[in-house]
Protein backbone atom coordinates (compact mmCIF):
# COMPACT_ATOMS: atom_id res chain seq x y z
CA UNK A 1 0.00 0.00 0.00
CA UNK A 2 1.66 3.21 -1.16
CA UNK A 3 1.62 6.10 1.29
CA UNK A 4 -0.98 9.26 0.15
CA UNK A 5 1.35 12.06 -0.75
CA UNK A 6 1.27 15.39 1.12
CA UNK A 7 -0.61 17.76 -0.50
CA UNK A 8 1.77 20.74 -2.13
CA UNK A 9 2.81 23.82 -0.08
CA UNK A 10 1.43 26.75 -1.79
CA UNK A 11 3.35 30.05 -0.54
CA UNK A 12 1.06 32.90 -0.03
CA UNK A 13 2.24 36.27 0.03
CA UNK A 14 1.02 38.98 1.89
CA UNK A 15 -0.42 42.19 0.29
CA UNK A 16 2.35 44.67 1.57
CA UNK A 17 0.86 48.00 2.43
CA UNK A 18 2.11 50.69 -0.38
CA UNK A 19 5.83 53.15 1.37
CA UNK A 20 4.58 56.22 2.24
CA UNK A 21 6.75 59.39 2.35
CA UNK A 22 7.04 59.57 5.61
CA UNK A 23 8.37 55.83 6.17
CA UNK A 24 11.28 56.20 4.37
CA UNK A 25 14.65 56.84 5.66
CA UNK A 26 15.68 60.33 7.00
CA UNK A 27 12.64 61.61 5.82
CA UNK A 28 11.34 65.52 7.14
CA UNK A 29 8.97 66.65 9.09
CA UNK A 30 5.97 67.69 7.94
CA UNK A 31 6.22 71.60 7.09
CA UNK A 32 10.14 71.28 6.33
CA UNK A 33 10.90 74.13 4.10
CA UNK A 34 11.29 72.87 0.23
CA UNK A 35 11.76 75.82 -1.74
CA UNK A 36 9.93 78.85 -3.39
CA UNK A 37 7.62 78.69 -6.45
CA UNK A 38 10.06 80.94 -8.00
CA UNK A 39 12.88 78.70 -7.91
CA UNK A 40 11.12 76.04 -9.72
CA UNK A 41 10.31 77.18 -13.68
CA UNK A 42 7.02 76.15 -15.27
CA UNK A 43 8.03 72.53 -16.80
CA UNK A 44 10.83 71.67 -14.87
CA UNK A 45 11.48 68.73 -12.73
CA UNK A 46 14.48 69.44 -10.17
CA UNK A 47 16.39 67.27 -7.74
CA UNK A 48 16.49 68.40 -4.02
CA UNK A 49 17.80 67.22 -1.08
CA UNK A 50 16.29 68.27 2.86
CA UNK A 51 17.76 67.45 6.17
CA UNK A 52 15.24 66.09 8.69
CA UNK A 53 15.17 68.57 11.93
CA UNK A 54 17.24 66.03 14.50
CA UNK A 55 20.05 64.86 11.32
CA UNK A 56 22.27 68.40 13.09
CA UNK A 57 24.86 66.73 11.32
CA UNK A 58 23.48 66.60 7.89
CA UNK A 59 25.11 63.65 6.91
CA UNK A 60 21.60 61.91 5.68
CA UNK A 61 19.71 64.29 3.20
CA UNK A 62 16.30 63.14 2.19
CA UNK A 63 16.39 62.93 -1.69
CA UNK A 64 12.95 64.20 -3.89
CA UNK A 65 11.96 65.55 -6.78
CA UNK A 66 9.75 68.80 -7.37
CA UNK A 67 8.00 69.37 -10.80
CA UNK A 68 6.06 72.45 -11.93
CA UNK A 69 3.25 72.73 -14.13
CA UNK A 70 1.51 75.83 -13.77
CA UNK A 71 0.72 76.76 -10.84
CA UNK A 72 0.76 73.21 -9.76
CA UNK A 73 3.45 71.79 -7.82
CA UNK A 74 4.25 68.03 -6.96
CA UNK A 75 6.95 65.95 -5.02
CA UNK A 76 8.06 62.47 -5.30
CA UNK A 77 10.41 61.19 -3.26
CA UNK A 78 13.67 60.29 -5.77
CA UNK A 79 13.43 56.84 -5.50
CA UNK A 80 12.33 53.96 -8.26
CA UNK A 81 9.17 51.91 -7.74
CA UNK A 82 11.08 49.49 -9.28
CA UNK A 83 14.53 49.11 -8.02
CA UNK A 84 14.59 51.68 -5.00
CA UNK A 85 17.15 53.65 -6.88
CA UNK A 86 17.48 57.62 -6.93
CA UNK A 87 15.49 58.23 -10.52
CA UNK A 88 18.62 60.63 -10.67
CA UNK A 89 21.60 60.62 -8.35
CA UNK A 90 22.34 64.88 -9.45
CA UNK A 91 19.93 67.42 -11.31
CA UNK A 92 21.89 66.87 -14.87
CA UNK A 93 20.93 62.98 -14.99
CA UNK A 94 17.19 63.81 -14.66
CA UNK A 95 15.71 62.60 -17.51
CA UNK A 96 12.38 63.68 -18.28
CA UNK A 97 9.77 65.22 -20.50
CA UNK A 98 8.32 69.05 -19.83
CA UNK A 99 4.52 68.09 -18.13
CA UNK A 100 4.06 64.79 -19.44
CA UNK A 101 6.93 62.17 -18.04
CA UNK A 102 10.23 61.90 -15.76
CA UNK A 103 12.40 58.30 -16.01
CA UNK A 104 14.54 56.34 -14.65
CA UNK A 105 18.13 56.50 -15.54
CA UNK A 106 18.92 53.16 -14.22
CA UNK A 107 16.55 51.39 -16.23
CA UNK A 108 14.35 53.56 -17.73
CA UNK A 109 11.26 53.48 -16.12
CA UNK A 110 8.88 55.87 -17.49
CA UNK A 111 6.46 57.78 -14.52
CA UNK A 112 3.85 59.99 -15.53
CA UNK A 113 4.19 63.82 -14.41
CA UNK A 114 0.67 63.80 -13.48
CA UNK A 115 0.29 60.96 -10.59
CA UNK A 116 3.57 59.40 -10.73
CA UNK A 117 2.68 55.75 -11.97
CA UNK A 118 4.56 53.80 -13.85
CA UNK A 119 3.24 53.56 -17.79
CA UNK A 120 5.94 52.38 -19.13
CA UNK A 121 8.69 49.47 -17.73
CA UNK A 122 9.25 46.74 -15.39
CA UNK A 123 7.06 48.45 -12.78
CA UNK A 124 4.31 49.21 -15.06
CA UNK A 125 1.36 50.32 -12.79
CA UNK A 126 3.29 50.93 -9.64
CA UNK A 127 4.01 54.47 -7.93
CA UNK A 128 7.00 56.95 -7.32
CA UNK A 129 5.71 57.69 -3.22
CA UNK A 130 4.09 61.27 -3.58
CA UNK A 131 5.08 64.08 -0.75
CA UNK A 132 1.77 65.84 0.21
CA UNK A 133 2.63 69.82 -0.32
CA UNK A 134 1.29 73.20 0.75
CA UNK A 135 2.15 76.96 -0.91
CA UNK A 136 1.80 79.82 0.64
CA UNK A 137 0.72 83.50 0.01
CA UNK A 138 4.27 84.16 -0.46
CA UNK A 139 5.11 80.82 -2.44
CA UNK A 140 6.50 79.23 -0.02
CA UNK A 141 6.85 75.45 -0.72
CA UNK A 142 6.48 73.22 2.41
CA UNK A 143 5.76 69.20 3.30
CA UNK A 144 1.93 69.62 4.60
CA UNK A 145 0.49 68.38 7.50
CA UNK A 146 -0.76 64.75 6.88
CA UNK A 147 -3.88 63.54 7.90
Amino acid sequence: MTEPRPAPTVAIQAAQAPLVWHALPHAPLPGTLLGHMDEVPDGQALVRQVFAAEDSAQQHPFKLLLLRSGQNIRAYANRCAHFGVPLAARQEQLKFQPHTSISCNVHYARYRWSDGVCDKGDCEGESLIAIPLQVDAQGRIRIAQTA
